[in-house]
């Protein structure tokens, strides 16, 4: 059902602040949160891979030791030489290598002589006397420098490890690099590791990326309703003074405009009453002087609408019973409602409800509004009164089976001098929202046409000082 609230007349246009927001941070979210969180997890990854690079250089700074003390420095002392196509130095060499790379995950350990260019000793038979490839770690295993490399065979993560093999001039005892360890170490397993660190690390950095996301849509989604919000007040505010600037002005004329025609009217009216009283009249003279006599008391009535617009009303307090002044205002308008075959309805139940309010001007309030219903329901019908208690106040509903109010008509009906009806001044309404809002209430009318029309006043129990 369409509704009009006394205190809105417009709506503010929405800033769509959200809208903004959610399409400037989803760009900075694919921007910046992407490549930080593959930032984060390549830097993860690369320091838990210098990690495996170092312990690889540490395993094959052991095996050179190992090697010169149970290889080298035995086989000098027993030979006088080291000559690997030697079987029995081969075995040797063999078993210190595979004593000292036992359990630690190293696959395979080669030994290239730098003089004859070719491996001279694999853990493997089958490398042995494989020409060298020269590669960078080689090279610098050459130049006495320990390096390591992750390197991919056939779908597998392995790290290759260049240890120089140093040996000591006899003649000099000047250490010098005859040879160079090459060890293979698996690390697949672990590189898998790594990989599923870094594809969580990446996730959750995403998913944080998100959580803020979501967090500052929702602060800036209430913050888009806080701005509607006093948008919307304070567009109310320029409208009301904008209206009261309006009413103020209008009224100080129909004040005054009001106040000229009265006392010629009142002459009017009582010269009209004494010339139909004149024996000497005649019945067309007494016809026209009633003419008058009504015309003038309609006149009068407009009159005193306008100047009851147009005087502040002020409001005499003390206490008073809603249910009272409804039931008066139900008692008044009896023979009409009976005449017209309309039911009321009374939901308060005997309940009683006091306040602080000017029951005179209250009275005239409600009975405006129930005359109202009374006029829209041109057959048999019905209106419902109820009241309920609400948080320091009241809400009265009066609802009606009338005709109901157009979407269009119901944006105007507060306005002063509309109406719809043949004989209307169109202050009723105005009239009663200036009395209600004088209690410092709130008035709202929802209504469709054809369907009936609700009027939902709201009242505080107690007036606040101003």
């Amino acid at each position: 059902m369409p509704k009009y609230q006394s205190d809105r007349r417009s709506e503010v246009k929405p800033f769509q602040l959200v809208k903004y927001f959610a399409t400037a941070s989803f760009l900075i979210l694919i921007l910046f949160s992407i490549p930080f969180a593959t930032f984060i997890s390549q830097r993860a990854k690369d320091i838990l891979l210098k990690n495996f690079e170092d312990s690889s250089i540490a395993v094959g700074e052991n095996l050179n030791n190992l090697v010169h003390m149970y290889f080298v420095i035995p086989v000098m002392v027993t030979y006088g030489e080291i000559h690997l196509g030697n079987k029995d130095q081969q075995a040797q060499l063999d078993n210190v290598v595979k004593t000292a790379i036992q359990g630690l995950n190293i696959e395979l350990v080669k030994l290239y002589s730098i003089e004859e260019g070719v491996v001279v000793y694999s853990s493997d038979s089958a490398f042995f006397k494989e020409k060298v490839v020269e590669t960078p770690g080689y090279k610098k295993a050459v130049n006495s420098e320990y390096s390591s490399e992750i390197i991919s065979e056939g779908g597998l993560k392995k790290i290759k490890t260049y240890i120089p093999f140093t040996m000591n001039l006899i003649s000099t005892g000047e250490k010098y690099v005859p040879g160079v360890f090459e060890a293979t170490q698996n690390i697949t397993k672990q590189y898998n590791s790594i990989v599923k660190l870094q594809l969580l690390i990446f996730g959750v950095s995403i998913l944080i990326m998100v959580l803020i996301f979501f967090a500052l849509l929702f602060v800036v989604h209430n913050a888009e309703k806080i701005i509607k919000k006093r948008a919307a007040e304070q567009r109310d505010l320029e409208e009301q003074l904008y209206l009261a600037e309006r009413l103020a002005a209008l009224g100080e004329m129909v004040a005054g405009v009001s106040h000229e025609i009265k006392n010629p009217l009142g002459i009017i009216q009582s010269t009209s009453e004494l010339l139909t009283s004149m024996p000497n009249a005649d019945e067309k003279q007494k016809k026209l002087s009633s003419v008058i006599t009504e015309e003038s008391i309609r006149l009068n009535r407009i009159v005193t609408d306008f100047l009851e617009f147009a005087r502040p009303h002020k409001l005499n307090l003390d206490e008073c019973n809603i249910e009272e002044v409804i039931r008066k205002n139900i008692s008044f308008f009896r023979p009409e409602l009976e005449g017209k075959g309309i039911v009321v309805y009374d939901k308060m139940n005997g309940r009683s409800f006091k306040l602080q309010a000017d029951d005179d001007l209250l009275y005239r309030a409600l009975m405006n509004i129930l005359l109202n219903s009374i006029q829209a329901i041109e057959n048999a019908g019905s209106i419902t009164v109820n009241v309920e208690e609400e948080k320091g106040g009241y809400r009265i509903e009066i609802e009606d089976t009338g005709s109901g109010i157009s979407k269009e008509n119901l944006k105007k009906i507060f306005n002063p001098f509309f109406t719809t009806k043949d004989k209307g001044t169109g202050l009723g309404l105005p009239i009663v929202r200036k009395i209600i809002e004088g209690h410092q209430g709130t008035i709202d009318v929802e209504s469709q046409e054809g369907s009936g029309t609700k009027v939902i006043i709201r009242l505080p129990k107690k007036q606040q000082a101003i």
